[in-house]
């Protein structure tokens, strides 16, 4: 179903009230009572005794994360995932959540329920109340939806803390994202926190712009990684597709699975030994002082790996 008509009841014929009615009857049971959920200036929010908050944000935007043959309820449901495997690279545990929407007065109001439908069952099947959030209204053909995202940890992972020969791990699978899996995924909650208590662990991050990317964001000052292309964990669709996989993995993002180093003094067969989730983990590389920093090597050749730098959000020519 296409986001945008001017035939069928849009947000221009609606206005605002009716918009924020619609809204509200569609998060349902989502949305608590205030001042914990919508109908107070600011929604309040206790979390666990002793832990850190944490706080993230991320947006749908259409011809950006999403187009018009992508069912609406899958990008409700990709908003709140997306900031969801954020709270898992930190190792956290997800609280309420914040939505505001800038629309065109175009947006069908067929359209937007749904999407509001695919955010609220996934707001369920987390666990997590939609505390409030704000709309305004936008040029015709815009539809950005931007989730603010709670969460709290008794030990966050941040992504700083690899070292000298710590060895680099992976959950899941990578590459796909064109594929459906950039709709399709399941964030890393469960992982993500087991590992926060892991002594072992140093740094962790989600990927979203692609490994060769967002592995840039775990290398120290003056360090490279050394990757095992043959290793890495390639999403069979893609594998079975003939294209070049590695590419795909290394930079095609969203792939929302988990990147992490280990101490170097960690007995890594024991580590894998000790996982006890069904999610595929897997070593694909080490940390390593070297020259010139901040590279992708190959460790099966010794030469820099020449695929790319992942997802682009602003630069648009070489």
């Amino acid at each position: 179903m296409h986001p945008f008509g001017q035939e069928s009841p849009n947000t221009g014929m609606a206005g605002e009230e009716e918009i924020l009615r619609l809204i509200q009857k569609h998060l349902d049971d989502t949305s608590p009572p205030p001042p914990q959920g919508i109908g107070d200036d600011c929604a309040t929010w206790m979390p666990p005794a002793g832990e850190t908050v944490l706080l993230t944000t991320d947006p749908v935007i259409f011809g950006r994360h999403f187009d018009a043959s992508h069912e609406p309820e899958h990008v409700g449901a990709k908003l709140l995932k997306r900031n969801l495997s954020d709270i898992a690279a930190m190792g956290g545990h997800p609280g309420p959540a914040i939505l505001a929407l800038a629309m065109g007065p175009d947006v069908q109001l067929e359209w937007l329920t749904r999407f509001i439908d695919g955010l609220a069952a996934t707001c369920t099947t987390y666990s997590i109340p939609l505390a409030g959030g704000d709309i305004a209204s936008s040029e015709p053909g815009i539809f950005i939806a931007t989730l603010s995202q709670t969460g709290s940890a008794p030990n966050p992972v941040s992504r700083v803390g690899a070292l000298d020969g710590s060895s680099i791990l992976v959950t899941g699978a990578l590459g796909g994202s064109l594929m459906g899996h950039h709709l399709h995924f399941e964030p890393r909650l469960p992982e993500g926190q087991w590992l926060a208590i892991q002594e072992e662990v140093l740094s962790m991050t989600d990927i979203s712009d692609g490994l060769a990317k967002d592995l840039h964001g775990l290398l120290p000052a003056g360090m490279q990684a050394i990757l095992d292309i043959e290793n890495l964990p390639v999403d069979e669709a893609v594998q079975a597709t003939g294209a070049n996989a590695i590419a795909q993995a290394l930079c095609d993002g969203e792939d929302y699975e988990l990147l992490f180093s280990l101490d170097p003094q960690t007995d890594l067969n024991a580590f894998l030994e000790a996982w006890p989730f069904d999610t595929n983990l897997c070593p694909i590389g080490s940390v390593f002082r070297g020259e010139p920093a901040g590279i992708l090597v190959d460790k099966n050749t010794g030469t820099r790996i020449q695929y790319g730098n992942g997802y682009e959000h602003f630069k648009t020519t070489d």
